[in-house]
């Protein structure tokens, strides 16, 4: 491995990157999503590039008051300041293709799917400076166009898309919008669950806490712009005593929707260190459970520019696999 003390940021490229405003950062302001993104920037370059319209949204310029929406594009211009950082081990070029190789289900001309390991994040930002973005754009730095179709949680494992074509991403956020895209989870919650099949609606709505960290909660349904409808279809795969092993199918794909939507039923995903049991994640640890229970392991959609049917899988990680074998009849 080796060690740079001293390193470019990792929007230092010599091409824009564009970047899909989701419901994560949806009425955020420009110039504090920017901030949040280009970690470790200085602020006065970011609202430089700010006040000379380098930055765009959707191809158009706009000032630091505008506030995001969701679907918005975001066009960052190539930053090439060099930025004194903490010291960050940062894999060799050949490490990280390995590490793709390993990790990879799926590649064409037009898409890449991968099986994200947990505990990677899908890009740099929030004190990262390095995501599987930015490890994908450093393995492949031949590559023209490298962008996240979506996002999964950092402590969430299973299969991500990047789009290696702009027409592939476009289309693939079209279908996204208008649910063409199956996406089924399996996950291990504590608790009974009886139901064979049991379709959950419930209203959720993001807030902060002070110290800025995300959460969502389920709201009472009462007229707020900032409420969101989720829906997702749980199946009960195995009952295991004092647990239940679920699949999902979701339905909508907001921000945590599986992990609230179980956490408020009574049945919070094993391993989830924000909505989960935390008395029962600290013995679990002990029983090699050192993760969140939650892997999102098929999708099924038409390919985005052949509409050929398209089905991907991603195995169980070994960790999790193990931890289910210890609870299997």
């Amino acid at each position: 491995m080796a060690q740079n003390t001293n390193v470019k940021n990792l929007f230092s490229h010599e091409k824009a990157t564009f970047v899909l405003v989701d419901e994560a950062s949806e009425t955020q302001k420009i110039d504090n999503f920017l901030l949040k993104i280009l970690k470790n920037i200085p602020k006065s370059h970011i609202y430089k590039i700010l006040r000379s319209g380098e930055v765009r949204v959707n191809k158009k310029r706009i000032d630091t008051s505008y506030r995001l929406k969701i679907d918005d594009q975001v066009r960052i211009p190539p930053i090439a300041i060099e930025v004194e950082r903490a010291p960050h081990v940062i894999e060799p070029k050949q490490q990280q293709t390995a590490w793709l190789e390993t990790n990879m289900i799926y590649e064409d001309d037009a898409l890449l799917a991968i099986n994200k390991p947990s505990g990677y994040a899908v890009h740099g930002g929030s004190g990262l400076n390095f995501g599987v973005i930015e490890l994908i754009r450093h393995a492949r730095p031949k590559a023209k166009f490298l962008e996240l179709v979506h996002r999964i949680d950092r402590e969430t494992s299973g299969i991500l898309l990047i789009a290696k074509k702009r027409s592939a991403l476009v289309n693939m956020h079209d279908m996204m919008r208008h649910n063409r895209i199956e996406k089924k989870y399996i996950m291990m919650v504590e608790g009974e669950w009886t139901e064979p099949k049991k379709t959950v609606e419930l209203m959720l709505k993001k807030t902060f806490t002070q110290g800025g960290e995300r959460r969502v909660n389920v709201t009472d349904g009462e007229d707020d712009s900032q409420n969101q409808m989720s829906k997702t279809i749980f199946y009960l795969k195995k009952s295991l005593g004092t647990y239940s092993l679920l699949e999902a199918k979701l339905i909508t794909g907001r921000t945590h929707q599986l992990r609230v939507q179980l956490a408020y039923l009574g049945f919070p995903i094993l391993g989830d260190d924000k909505y989960g049991d935390f008395a029962l994640n600290k013995a679990l640890q002990k029983k090699g459970l050192r993760r969140m229970f939650l892997h999102a392991f098929s999708m099924k959609m038409k390919h985005p520019l052949t509409e050929e049917l398209l089905e991907l899988k991603a195995p169980l990680p070994r960790e999790l696999d193990a931890f289910l074998s210890q609870h299997t009849p």
